[in-house]
């Protein structure tokens, strides 16, 4: 069969299979449909429930304005597909077109869409991990459970990590007039997203709301007591935090570990694919039987200088699932990269925060609209003379404004510092990063160098 007839089959009666019933693998679904897909669909996913969104299970679930059972994702269409729901993955079989489950059976796919996403990373002591009061936060699952606590009114809450996740835990337990304490290796929370100079802010708003902001120090461990319950944390400086509840964010782990042996280049940041999404053999090799979308994919993009992107981001996740799926069905004339600019968005403590582009890779930003103090203004990130990102802090109007200066890489510093009088942004300061070996916060967007292989990489916990 030729190409062209191939390809026909393939609309009209093939097998696609895609793994990960999360954002991504429900829009590639639909628009696989959309684009006149017709055989058979099976949606392969761990949870028991149909795809949900993520973003309000650290946001309004804890403040207890909505309940986790009711974050369901809206449908575009009704995907037609065959549900394999509370049943993991457990091995590909690339040579024979099969993906094993952790129930035995095989599903067999002429395309097949890795979309497998996240897990929050655990408390890495196991025994202590497991007292009760001690939580992650990712599935929804999850934030029922750590919603039903925090009802309860506990004494203390103590955040391990000052990310994103654990900065938006901070504010929810703060909007409920919760005892917090944040614990954090890194010098400021939000570091190595946004760097230290929007890291001080942040602290400043942290303690401004109340929160006893704990930097510079690790959690060496967790105590019980007699009853299995969790009581106390010890800290680096010899300290001890009471606390009912500890919620553990230190990032995510990608959900690979169920491809080992199966020849595809696939690792801790995730599963490297070329620019259309086709997955990379271990040899570097691209296939053009496996699809990547989502939090689990490392795909290279022109404007970063072709490095591979792993992207924890909602909207990259909606665009590449678009893209795969457009890409799985047709033919190699009609397919089209993905790149998407990353973008990210959080709520905490009254001030939303957005930001364009890889603020990570700057080395430069500037002030350009606003003031720091004012917990109001734009931040730009240069990098070897152009602007690679931006941030905001309730000020998002300009964000479309800075990402076609990224799309365009447009000269740092910029050539109109006084935009707005008002702005701290005279001149260029640096965006002080941590020292990327340092284990800490990774940031939401993560470069990964240029080898599909990616499978000597290990993470040490920054507790």
């Amino acid at each position: 069969m030729d190409g062209e007839h191939q390809l026909e089959w393939l609309r009209r009666e093939g097998r696609i299979v895609i793994v990960g019933a999360s954002l991504a693998g429900l829009r590639a679904a639909e628009t696989l449909r959309e684009e006149g897909f017709a055989g058979s669909l099976t949606l392969i996913g761990d949870e028991p429930y149909e795809p949900y969104d993520r973003p309000p299970l650290s946001k309004q679930v804890l403040l207890g304005k909505a309940t986790a059972d009711r974050t369901a994702l809206p449908r575009r269409r009704d995907p037609d597909a065959q549900w394999r729901l509370g049943v993991a993955a457990t091995g590909l079989d690339m040579a024979a077109r099969r993906v094993r489950l952790a129930d035995g059976d095989e599903v067999p796919y002429d395309r097949l869409l890795i979309a497998t996403g996240v897990r929050a990373r655990p408390w890495p002591i196991e025994g202590e991990a497991e007292l009760d009061g001690v939580f992650v936060l990712r599935t929804c699952d999850d934030a029922a459970r750590l919603q039903s606590r925090l009802s309860q009114v506990p004494r203390r809450v103590l955040v391990i990590g000052a990310g994103f996740t654990g900065s938006e835990i901070a504010s929810a337990c703060r909007a409920r007039d919760i005892p917090v304490t944040v614990a954090e290796r890194a010098a400021a929370p939000l570091v190595g997203a946004l760097g230290g100079v929007i890291g001080d802010v942040a602290a400043q708003l942290q303690r401004e709301n109340g929160v006893d902001l704990r930097t510079g120090i690790m959690v060496t461990s967790l105590e019980g007591d007699s009853a299995g319950r969790v009581r106390a944390a010890h800290l680096s400086d010899g300290s001890e935090i009471e606390a009912d509840i500890v919620v553990v964010s230190l990032g995510a782990t990608r959900n690979t570990e169920w491809l080992a042996g199966s020849g595809l280049g696939a690792g801790p940041r995730g599963i490297a694919c070329d620019a259309g999404c086709r997955a990379f053999d271990i040899r570097g090799i691209v296939t053009d039987d496996v699809f990547v979308a989502g939090d689990v994919a490392r795909s290279p993009h022109a404007l970063f200088g072709y490095q591979f992107l792993s992207l924890e981001h909602w909207g990259n996740a909606v665009a590449q699932a678009d893209t795969a799926a457009h890409n799985m069905i047709s033919a190699a004339a009609d397919r089209r990269p993905h790149m998407w600019v990353p973008a990210f968005w959080s709520s905490q403590f009254g001030v939303n925060i957005k930001s364009v582009g890889v603020p990570s890779m700057g080395e430069e930003i500037l002030i350009s609209q606003g003031a720091l103090a004012d917990r109001k203004f734009t931040g730009v990130y240069g990098y070897q003379g152009r602007v690679i990102g931006a941030v905001t802090f309730d000020n998002s109007r300009w964000l479309p404004f800075y990402q076609r200066l990224i799309e365009s890489t447009a000269p740092f510093p910029l050539p109109f510092t006084t935009m707005d009088r008002r702005s701290d942004g005279q001149r260029p300061l640096p965006a002080d990063f941590p020292d990327p070996s340092v284990p800490t916060h990774t940031p939401t967007v993560t470069l990964s160098g240029y080898s599909p292989d990616d499978r000597r990489m290990v993470f040490t916990p920054g507790r």
